[in-house]
Parts: C-alpha cells; sequence; structure tokens
C-alpha cells in the first residue's frame, strides 16, 4: 500500500462521512466500503459500520466497529458505536464494557458519548445514582451536551 492509497482511502472515508450527514445512507455505504478497499483504515471501518446501523443492520456494524478496533485500538469511535447498537438492541451488559474502553481511548475526541450511553443504560436498569454519575461525567467533557443535561436534570428532579 502507498501513502497515495491511504489519502485517496482517507478521501472516501470523508465522503462517505458527509454521504450520511446528508442523509444519503446508499451513497455512504458505497464510499466507506471503495476507502476500506483502497486501504483499510479504522475510520473506513467505523463509518461504514455507522452507516450500516441507519439501515438496521446492527451486527455488521458491530463487526465493522471490531475491525477498525483491531487496525487502531486507540480509536475511540468504534468503541462507542459497538455500545450504542447494542443498547439499542437492548443488550445492555455487554454494552458496559465497550463504552468503558471508549471513555479511555486515547484518540478520541467526544468523550461526552460513551458518559452519556453508560449513563443511559444505568438508568434504564435502575442504578440511579451511577446513572446521574455518568450524565455529568458526559457535562465535564462537553457541559452544553443538552441530552445528557436533560437527563441529569431529570434524575436529580426525581432523585429530590
Amino acid at each position: 500500500m502507498t501513502s497515495s492509497s491511504l489519502q485517496e482511502a482517507e478521501r472516501y472515508w470523508k465522503l462517505g462521512y458527509n454521504a450520511l450527514l446528508g442523509g444519503r445512507i446508499d451513497e455512504a455505504v458505497e464510499f466507506c466500503r471503495r476507502s476500506i478497499e483502497l486501504y483499510p483504515t479504522a475510520e473506513g471501518h467505523t463509518y461504514l459500520g455507522w452507516s450500516l446501523s441507519y439501515r438496521g443492520q446492527l451486527e455488521e456494524a458491530i463487526e465493522e466497529c471490531k475491525q477498525a478496533i483491531g487496525l487502531d485500538p486507540d480509536f475511540g469511535n468504534p468503541y462507542n458505536d459497538i455500545g450504542s447498537y447494542l443498547i439499542t438492541l437492548r443488550r445492555y451488559e455487554e454494552a458496559i464494557p465497550w463504552l468503558k474502553l471508549a471513555t479511555k481511548a486515547e484518540r478520541y475526541e467526544s468523550r461526552h458519548f460513551p458518559h452519556h450511553n453508560l449513563g443511559r443504560i444505568y438508568e434504564r436498569t435502575g442504578e440511579f445514582q451511577e446513572a446521574l454519575r455518568q450524565y455529568q461525567q458526559s457535562l465535564r467533557h462537553q457541559p452544553d451536551y443538552k441530552p445528557a443535561l436533560q437527563a441529569s436534570e431529570r434524575l436529580i428532579a426525581w432523585m429530590n
């Protein structure tokens, strides 16, 4: 693989990411698949997984994220994504270790997401103090993250 292959692969996963943000799911899948064909990267697999999740293909999305982790275990996105997909599948206990790994990943800019997702699990399983702790941890990373703020306020009001 050459550096030009890597650059072209990066261009394609970015096109896939932007297509997904624009609601063009099939296009996103194709761009991400092309990226992986050119040069497999953690981002390519992660964003392919994210695109597949929009099609409801959660098991395939989880497998793509596992491939991403195999390529770059420091990239935090696929850990959180696996946890999120498992929450959707109501496999809460299985999601917790993945989300905890996301909170510790070295290369991850959105640390508020796994804490919020952990809070969602703990709230659903009746562990309200731990849920509140996770929501507040989410807010430490992203003070204006509305879902964590609303959940935190709701729990505080309910517990008082």
